[in-house]
C-alpha cells in the first residue's frame, strides 16, 4: 500500500500566461505558493477475489471491470498512461473542495502518478511528475488548463515558474530571508465562497481567443518580475498588495465569467475593511479568495465576511510526497512463494519422486 500527500496551492502573479496556446508564442511566468492543505491518495493493488478489478474512491464509489469504464476521467487516462494491468483500488482524501480554485485537480493527477510509481517501486522526480501530470491533463483529457498548477503541486514552495516557447518549464524557488516569509504569510487570508466551478469552463472563454487579450497578459507577465523583485529586495509589502489588486482588476477584463456581482461584493467588502488587494485564485468564477492586508485588519475582515469560511494556513516547501509505503509482494508473488514452498516440502516427504505436485489454488 502507499500514500500519497500532494499540496494545494495559492497563485499570486501571471495566471493566464501558463496557457501553451500562450507561451509557446511568447512564453509566460507565475509566481505562486503551494500551502499546508492537501490532496490525499491511498493505492493498493486488489487481490484477485472481487467482481471488480477496480475501485476508485472519491465522491461516488466506482467498481469496475476494465479501466475504460471509470468514469473519472484522471484516474481513466492516468491508469492508461501507466499501463496499469493489475487489479487496484484507489481512495482519495481532500483538505479542501474540489472546483475551488486551489489546483486540486492537478493536485490530484500529481499525486496519483506519484502514488502508482511507488506502487511500481519506481521513484518519479518532481520534473517527471509535473511535465507527465500536463501530458496527462493537456493531451489525454484535453482539458482547458494551464501548466502552473501541476508544477506547483509537484515541487512545492514559493516559486517563480517560467514556461517557454520551447515548452520548456523552468522552476526558481524564491529565496527569502525565513522573516520575510512569514511577513508575508501573515499578510494573506484565504476564504471560501462556497461557490463551485469548473477552471476550465471560465478559462475556454479566454483561451480560445487568447492573442486578443494580448496586452492584459503581458502586463500580467511583467508584474511576476516585479513581484519578486519587491520580495527580495525587502521593499514595503503594502506594495505587494497593491499590486495583487492591480492584476485583479486585469485579470477581470479577461472576460466577464471571471468575476461575478455576489464576488465583487466580497471583494469590495474585504477592502474597505482594511485590504489592500486579493483575488479569486485559480481561472475564476468561484472558489477561494485570497486577500492581503495589514495583519492588524484581519480582524474587521473576518467580521466582515462572517459568513464564508475563513482558512488560516502556511506555506510548504515539499510538494508532492509519498508518506507512507509498505512494499509487501503482491498476491501473485506471495502465491508463487508459497506454491515453491510446498514443492520443497513435497519434496522432502517423498524423496526421489521426479514429478512436482500440481500447485496449490488455495489462498
Amino acid at each position: 500500500m502507499v500514500i500519497s500527500r500532494t499540496p494545494f496551492r495559492i497563485s499570486f502573479f501571471g495566471g493566464g500566461t501558463d496557457y501553451p496556446a500562450w507561451y509557446r508564442q511568447h512564453g509566460g511566468a507565475v509566481l505562486a505558493a503551494t500551502i499546508d492543505k492537501y490532496c490525499y491518495l491511498t493505492c493498493r493493488y486488489l487481490p484477485p477475489f472481487f467482481e471488480h478489478r477496480f475501485r476508485v474512491v472519491y465522491s461516488v464509489i466506482e467498481d469496475r471491470i476494465t479501466i475504460d469504464q471509470i468514469n473519472h476521467p484522471a484516474v481513466r487516462e492516468t491508469l492508461r498512461y501507466l499501463q496499469m494491468d493489475r487489479g487496484l483500488e484507489i481512495h482519495h482524501d481532500g483538505d479542501l473542495p474540489g472546483r475551488s480554485g486551489m489546483g486540486s485537480s492537478s493536485s490530484f493527477t500529481v499525486g496519483l502518478l506519484n502514488a502508482l510509481y511507488a506502487l511500481q517501486g519506481k521513484m518519479a522526480g518532481k520534473h517527471q511528475l509535473a511535465m507527465e501530470s500536463i501530458h496527462i491533463e493537456q493531451e489525454r483529457i484535453r482539458e482547458t488548463v494551464g501548466s502552473q498548477d501541476q508544477v506547483s503541486a509537484a515541487y512545492g514552495g514559493l516559486n517563480q515558474i517560467c514556461f517557454h516557447p520551447s515548452g520548456e518549464i523552468s522552476v526558481k524557488p524564491a529565496i527569502l530571508p525565513r522573516e520575510r516569509l512569514r511577513d508575508l504569510n501573515d499578510h494573506l487570508m484565504l476564504f471560501y465562497t462556497g461557490i463551485k466551478r469548473t477552471a476550465a469552463d471560465v478559462a475556454a472563454t479566454y483561451v480560445t481567443d487568447i492573442d486578443a487579450k494580448s496586452r492584459q497578459l503581458l502586463r500580467m507577465n511583467d508584474m511576476v518580475e516585479k513581484s519578486c523583485a519587491l520580495l527580495r529586495d525587502g521593499k514595503d509589502l503594502g506594495e505587494f498588495g497593491d499590486m495583487l489588486h492591480e492584476m485583479w482588476v486585469a485579470k477581470r477584463a479577461l472576460s466577464n465569467k471571471v468575476s461575478n456581482s455576489q464576488v465583487d461584493a466580497l471583494y469590495d467588502q474585504a477592502r474597505a475593511a482594511g485590504a489592500l488587494g486579493g483575488k479569486l485564485l485559480g481561472a475564476g468564477g468561484g472558489g477561494f479568495l485570497l486577500f492581503f492586508a495589514p495583519p492588524e485588519r484581519h480582524e474587521a475582515i473576518r467580521h466582515v465576511l462572517g459568513h464564508l469560511i475563513h482558512v488560516p494556513f502556511k506555506f510548504e516547501f515539499s510538494g508532492s510526497q509519498i508518506i507512507f509505503f509498505d512494499p509487501e509482494e503482491d498476491f501473485e508473488e506471495q502465491e508463487r512463494a508459497r506454491t515453491q514452498q510446498n514443492i520443497g516440502a513435497f519434496r522432502e516427504l517423498n524423496p526421489g519422486t521426479a514429478s512436482d505436485p500440481a500447485p496449490s489454488t488455495k489462498p
